[in-house]
């Protein structure tokens, strides 16, 4: 949770640096073009994210087609924003409501799943359970 305040307290440093030094150099113009840039790189973030919950939204709650692919290529430190672009569905809540940290779950049609970890919104740890065949 630390990381993400310094993280978010070094961009806006890094955007307040910048803009003065557009200004600097090329007065208003230099900060237009700044503020233009800055504009679009968010709008970049905003349209990936909207496209990644348009695509989820079209499938059901925390199914995907195969746990064991989910699970092969899943790293620490992944957003829940990039889990569910990867898995073209929201994961289904198994924590509380606002505890941390958040556990989500997708399962496929074998009954296998993966409970993944979040804390602080970053992928933590990650469990796959495959269901024993009699």
């Amino acid at each position: 949770m630390k990381n993400q305040y310094f993280k978010t307290v070094l961009l806006w440093i890094g955007g307040s640096v910048l803009v003065a030094a557009a200004y600097r150099a090329f007065e208003w113009k230099g900060v237009f073009l700044v503020v233009t840039g800055l504009v679009f790189w968010l709008m970049l973030h905003f349209t990936r994210l909207m496209q990644a919950l348009k695509r989820a939204a079209n499938r059901p709650v925390g199914h995907i087609g195969s746990a064991v692919m989910l699970s092969v290529k899943l790293k620490a430190g992944w957003s829940l924003l990039h889990l569910v672009a990867l898995t073209k569905s929201l994961g289904a809540l198994q924590s509380e409501k606002g505890a941390q940290p958040e556990v989500f779950r997708w399962s496929d049609n074998g009954n296998s799943y993966v409970d993944c970890t979040f804390v602080g919104g970053k992928l933590a740890s990650w469990q796959l359970v495959r269901p024993e065949h009699v």
